[in-house]
């Protein structure tokens, strides 16, 4: 069967990439919440806007919570939808056979790292969060569900302090992604490794992974399977999120941003920004892709 979608032979009016932690996915039950998302991004999906969840998540998370509850609200197989996660480490197409992932191994990090962690989890951290084993790339401390996000990031520094540790010890150089942004290189001088804390997690992932990385693949995947659309929505609930639109608007493309969490928020983009702080990241998101329905009813 040919699974080019029929509806891809002109531009579509937008296309849409989508952070999965907060905007689709609930950060404190980890699911979707919202049943809307569902069915708007089913109902986006199947009139041809191109969609990519660009993500930290692993696949296996993304194939255990996302994508089936789209494949049973009737978003057809067809459809311009891509999953990028793990920051562009890892991906998989909506018409590609179950269970398929693929692996950038250029920037996966080496088991040295997930050895290094561990031993911290023994303890006090141990409680608080837990390894993410589905992660090919990059490597996940996530908050357990067992404990309040206050109490979460309660201990997170300290923890952060320890990994950052254990990784000048092996001789790793890295990157700890605040707003101070710390550092300290290997002796050659280089810093292959970027920690980066979320609302619910520590990230440890390679120097080119991110929302940037994340954001190619996507454009990467969407060129091969039709046009590119005019504009582009980017939508997340961290200032890390707004790496996606940096990088389409570096390369000419018309985006607009919709942060869901401006708190901190981010300066003087040189593009567009939608900034939803009265509710919930998913209920603004979920707010955002009515209004995207809406639009495309308008325009058909």
């Amino acid at each position: 069967m040919d699974i080019a979608p029929p509806f891809a032979s002109s531009p579509a009016p937008f296309g849409l990439l989508l952070d999965v932690d907060g905007p689709i996915a609930n950060t404190v039950t980890r699911t979707i919440e919202v049943e809307s998302i569902v069915t708007d991004l089913v109902a986006l999906g199947n009139t041809g806007i191109p969609l990519a969840f660009n993500t930290g998540r692993s696949a296996e998370f993304l194939q255990r919570e996302v994508t089936p509850r789209l494949r049973d609200a009737g978003m057809d197989p067809r459809a311009r939808l891509h999953a990028i996660g793990e920051k562009g480490g890892t991906w998989f197409s909506s018409g590609e056979p179950s269970g398929t992932v693929h692996v950038d191994e250029s920037v996966r990090l080496p088991a040295l790292i997930t050895d290094l962690v561990r031993p911290l989890l023994t303890g006090r951290y141990g409680t608080h969060m837990f390894l993410d084993e589905g992660k090919l790339a990059m490597v996940t401390l996530e908050q357990s569900t067992a404990v309040t996000n206050d109490a979460y990031l309660s201990v997170q520094a300290d923890f952060d302090a320890e990994l950052l540790a254990a990784l000048t010890h092996a001789g790793i150089g890295w990157i700890h992604e605040v707003y101070d942004r710390r550092f300290h290189p290997d002796e050659q001088g280089n810093t292959p490794v970027r920690v980066e804390p979320t609302i619910i997690s520590t990230d440890i992932q390679h120097e080119r992974s991110g929302k940037a990385l994340g954001a190619e693949r996507a454009l990467e995947l969407f060129d091969d399977d039709g046009p590119l659309p005019r504009r582009w929505y980017t939508v997340g609930d961290t200032p890390s999120d707004y790496a996606m639109a940096d990088w389409l608007h570096e390369r000419g493309h018309d985006v607009v941003h919709v942060d869901v969490r401006p708190v901190p928020r981010r300066e003087d983009p040189p593009y567009p920004v939608e900034a939803v702080d009265d509710v919930e990241p998913d209920v603004a998101a979920a707010r955002f892709l009515r209004e995207r329905v809406a639009e495309m009813r308008l325009g058909s």
